[in-house]
């Protein structure tokens, strides 16, 4: 899965593929358009377009296929690679286009000058590319940075609330179930280990242990209230998630579901595996008069921000009402190479 820390990962989602595309053909238009161009410029048009489209797509066809042994160089060299294979393709559509089309506006000039035109314009071109590339870059970086720093502030707002209440009940449980009480400081240590250790990606079987201890501590406080169900495969997966991305997620079904019901209701967490993907489907009980809170839009978007920025928009984090039931849903892709 590639990461927010690959800067050549953005270029095989969808909307850099169709930017790519069109900025080829605004600069085919613009070779068309150009005052000294004679002829027809709509078919100056056509041939340009289809010679910047090989090009384009061929450099984007030969990055993905070096994708890998690109990925360990440094981002300086990564932009050095791109400009030489950019350059690299230029020359070898612009020798083609001579040698089966003739391609030229002018009918005096030499297929070498026409080929050193070709790579004047290529080069230029690349290095404006990679200019603007690189700014799209750092600007990714500094707001990946942003959300993460408003994440870890709005967990030091949050882990004081937690912190207190569950070392009330653990002081309340010391003489009358001291098992139960070490039970709950062991889950509650563990839980503000990973807390502590700050924004990271863990595997999938141990978020899940995290938000295991979590519920435990919580079904010591709520008691025959909180109906547990755990629908979880025998095998999982090695996917990586940011880590207590699903706490949050089950936090929020407590808080907002299973705490404002008298009777209590049930909480289901249920890993569901599909093609290509990985379903986490936490849903709970509501009250008749729930209604969206900002504690659970606070919660649900710690998890999302985090997951997007993880798996570069692939991943992603929703919630809904279904049949009287909040249901959040977390889906993480399964291929770790795309």
């Amino acid at each position: 899965m590639m990461t927010s820390t690959d800067p050549l990962a953005a270029l095989w989602r969808p909307p850099a593929l169709m930017a790519v595309l069109l900025g080829g053909e605004a600069l085919a238009a613009i070779l068309a358009l150009a005052p000294a161009q004679g002829g027809d410029r709509l078919v100056q048009f056509g041939l340009a377009s289809l010679g910047v489209q090989w090009v384009v797509l061929g450099t984007l066809c030969t990055l993905f296929l070096l994708r890998r042994p690109i990925a360990r160089l440094s981002p300086l060299r990564i932009a050095w690679v791109c400009l030489i294979l950019f350059l690299g393709m230029s020359l070898l559509v612009a020798t083609a286009a001579w040698g089966v089309l003739g391609m030229s506006v002018h009918p005096q000039e030499t297929r070498n000058a026409f080929v050193l035109r070709v790579l004047a314009l290529a080069v230029v071109v690349g290095l404006i590319a990679l200019l603007t590339y690189q700014n799209y870059w750092r600007s990714r970086q500094l707001a990946v940075r942003t959300k993460q720093l408003e994440l870890e502030a709005l967990q030091a707002r949050i882990r004081p609330h937690f912190l207190f209440n569950t070392l009330n009940m653990g002081a309340a449980l010391v003489h009358a179930q001291p098992d139960a009480a070490e039970r709950v400081l062991l889950d509650l240590a563990d839980l503000f280990r990973s807390a502590l250790r700050g924004p990271q990606q863990i595997l999938l079987a141990e978020e899940l242990a995290l938000a295991y201890r979590y519920l435990e501590i919580e079904q010591l406080r709520f008691g025959s209230r909180l109906q547990l169900q755990w629908q979880v495969p025998a095998h999982l997966p090695e996917v990586r998630v940011p880590s207590l991305s699903i706490q949050p997620l089950v936090e929020n079904a407590i808080r907002h579901g299973i705490e404002r019901l008298p009777q209590g209701g049930k909480l289901e967490v249920e890993v569901l595996p599909e093609a290509g993907q990985i379903e986490i489907r936490i849903s709970n009980d509501l009250p008749v008069s729930a209604g969206r809170s900002e504690g659970h839009a606070v919660g649900l978007a710690s998890a999302r921000e985090r997951v997007h920025a993880m798996t570069e928009g692939r991943g992603r984090v929703d919630a809904c009402i279904e049949a009287g039931r909040y249901v959040a849903r977390l889906r993480l892709p399964l291929d770790p190479a795309a």
